[in-house]
């Protein structure tokens, strides 16, 4: 028969397949470690340090973004743990403001880590006591299984009373002594009613342990989500309907009917708590831990220290990773009783920060819009402005940057994000992280106070339910800006806070209104990447202005980073002045400073990657912008002129010429194309 379609196993075939490496005999800690390890793991550069990324959190289509940090803080917590380390004994908790992806982090993990239980050599196994109707001291109880899901190498590790005895049986099944000790380091008791029916069975058949076997089989492990086993949930109920049942079982009134002796411990029913259905190498959440009232917090308590369910002195020990969430406030109040320091004591607590990085917020403002095609009210299709995603992603980031001296809140975010600051370092954004760090107030520190992810989920919501969107097909980025503003004045209760954030989204206006700009510009020379030809081409005249190489007529050749080929570009000393002009340089000093820092980046950048393109250096970009955009147009004055007077013939071609390539090159539709055109035109948010 083959091993996949048969249900039930003996004792023997399942040490047999242990033996053999088909199956596999570890708790929970150890299967999460090898789970976590087996996969891919890069090492990346996140605020000036280096730290590991495993990819196992970036496999799924809606996968985990960012949180660096937290995840090898888990990673390290669970190999400590699967090493024996002190990790076991705790419970790993999660902390910080709600909507930072915390309650999705244990989540993803449990799906994860589902499937990774699913595949044949990972899946868990449990038994069951058969032929019980023979004993005579359970009436028409015929089967029992492991209600904690014990593992068969637990039963098998206490088929006798004398351990040594135990370890020869495992002997004779082909087990080496060196496998042996290795497996008693996962050593331990059986549960209060396992134990007890195989004292039955054992009675009953004189001590023969072979033909107690024959009471005993081995079942897999039911993966049913909605039953809560291997991966369980327990959400913090409010103190009247919260109650220790749901967490460790009680006294079944339907086995009593059964059970003849009172003193039997499988009158109790477990898997009526939420503990005994993960008890078997599973992993428990506990969602918002300190929500739950002080007993409920007690039973944690020493189920965290002990791993052991335990009713009226029955105990069963469990083998279960358990992980928590709690937000701030109800953290702290928590704290604040200090009777209650021996759970925080039993808690490896890690603070969990917003997302502090813009390109990887792209990410998560993709998962706040949604990725089904919207609709108006009227069921015409509704278009994403090409910037929305961006005006969102900047004004969510600035709201979660702390103020510094040292740096503003354009240098911090583009710093965060692994970009050039002018003449700012990833060293100066350390400096401040690890200074806002020595802050006792957790709340203070970088990136934990901000508009959350359900937060910018609700601006997106208001942008969409709004009159000008469904009036014009189209959610306009600009008016993404409104719904931010709306969202902290109806969501957040602090006035200081409030006044920050819209603070930030001031700025975070500046910055689509330099990304306007730009698009203008490539709208204008009807390409999508004029701007970057532009600014790449200022790069390559800095670096060749001084080459010996260069002639009389100022041709300078170069080997294209990119390409590999062979290019020759005029040095415009003219329009390198006009660009160093507009980024305020006046003297010689300062220019010759700027350009050895842009040669300096331009050596560091292109050896690791030849596609980088300075984009990232906002006050580059806009000064060759604003070089190209405020230079005359066939003598009808500047572009913003020629856009909005549009009385002559010649003004007008340029409109609809611009506004073609905008919906045929740059993904806008009528609507936004107009209304980019006309925002561009004004003098708002102008720096």
């Amino acid at each position: 028969m083959n091993d996949n379609n048969k249900r039930t196993f003996s004792l023997q075939e399942h040490l047999t397949a242990v033996k053999e490496g088909k199956r596999r005999f570890e708790n929970a800690f150890q299967g999460v470690t090898r789970m976590i390890l087996e996969d891919e793991i890069e090492k990346v550069v996140v605020n000036g340090k280096t730290i590991y990324d495993f990819k196992i959190f970036r496999s799924a289509k809606k996968h985990m973004i960012g949180m660096y940090e937290e995840i090898n803080s888990f990673v390290s917590y669970v190999k400590d743990a699967a090493e024996g380390g002190s990790s076991k004994e705790m419970a790993f908790v999660l902390v910080g403001e709600p909507g930072n992806g915390k309650t999705f982090f244990v989540e993803y993990l449990c799906t994860m880590y589902r499937h990774f239980l699913s595949k044949d050599p990972n899946r868990k196994f449990t038994f069951r006591f058969k032929f019980l109707d023979q004993l005579g001291k359970y009436g028409k109880i015929t089967t029992a299984e492991s209600q904690t899901y014990e593992d068969p190498m637990i039963l098998a590790m206490n088929l006798t009373a004398n351990r040594d005895e135990n370890k020869a049986l495992l002997g004779k099944i082909g087990f080496p002594d060196r496998e042996i000790e290795v497996l008693y380091d996962n050593y331990r008791p059986m549960g209060a009613c396992s134990e007890y029916i195989w004292n039955d069975i054992m009675g009953y058949v004189n001590g023969s342990v072979e033909e107690a076997l024959n009471f005993i089989e081995v079942v897999p492990v039911p993966l049913m989500e909605s039953m809560g086993t291997l991966t369980g949930k327990y959400p913090a109920k409010d103190k009247i309907t919260s109650s220790a049942v749901d967490l460790l079982g009680e006294e079944s009134i339907q086995r009593l009917l059964h059970i003849t002796d009172t003193a039997n411990p499988y009158r109790f029913d477990l898997r009526r708590g939420a503990l005994a259905r993960v008890a078997g190498g599973g992993i428990h959440f506990s969602d918002e831990i300190f929500k739950n009232k002080k007993d409920l917090v007690q039973v944690y308590l020493g189920v965290i220290q002990n791993r052991v369910i335990e009713i009226d002195g029955f105990k069963w020990p469990i083998d279960t990773l358990i992980i928590a969430t709690s937000n701030n406030s109800e953290f702290n109040r928590f704290l604040e009783e200090r009777e209650e320091a021996p759970i925080v004591d039993r808690c490896r607590i890690t603070y969990v920060s917003h997302n502090t990085n813009y390109k990887l917020q792209e990410y998560l403002t993709d998962y706040a819009i949604g990725s089904e095609t919207k609709y108006t009210f009227t069921k015409a299709e509704l278009h994403q402005d090409p910037n929305l995603n961006y005006a969102a992603s900047v004004g969510a980031i600035l709201s979660r940057l702390p103020r510094s001296e040292k740096l503003t809140p354009v240098e911090t975010m583009k710093l965060a994000a692994g970009e050039v600051a002018g003449e700012k370092s990833l060293k100066t954004l350390a400096e401040v992280i690890d200074t806002l760090s020595q802050n006792p107030d957790i709340t203070k520190r970088f990136g934990q106070k901000g508009l959350g992810q359900r937060n910018l989920g609700r601006a997106i919501q208001l942008l969409i339910e709004g009159s000008d969107t469904n009036e014009g097909k189209c959610m306009f980025a600009l008016d993404v800006f409104k719904s931010l503003e709306r969202v902290v004045l109806d969501y957040v209760p602090d006035a200081n806070d409030r006044a920050k954030y819209l603070e930030d989204l001031k700025h975070a206006r500046g910055l689509y209104r330099e990304r306007i700009m730009t698009e203008m510009f490539n709208a204008y020379m009807d390409e999508p990447l004029a701007i970057r030809k532009d600014v790449l081409n200022y790069v390559n005249m800095i670096i060749g202005v001084d080459a010996e190489n260069l002639g009389p007529d100022k041709m300078w050749k170069y080997k294209d980073p990119q390409t590999g080929e062979l290019k020759a570009i005029k040095i415009d000393e003219r329009y390198i002045n006009s660009v160093e002009e507009r980024l305020g340089l006046k003297t010689t000093e300062q220019r010759d400073n700027f350009r050895t820092s842009i040669r300096k980046i331009y050596g560091q950048k292109i050896s690791v990657d030849p596609n980088y393109d300075f984009m990232d250096n906002l006050e580059l970009v806009k000064a060759v912008t604003d070089v190209r955009l405020k230079s005359d147009i066939a003598g009808s004055g500047s572009l913003i002129g020629a856009l909005a007077n549009r009385t002559n013939e010649e003004n007008q071609k340029l409109y609809d010429r611009m506004i073609d390539t905008m919906l045929t090159k740059l993904n806008y539709c009528k609507t936004c194309a107009q209304k980019t055109i006309e925002y561009f035109c004004t003098q708002e948010d102008e720096k």
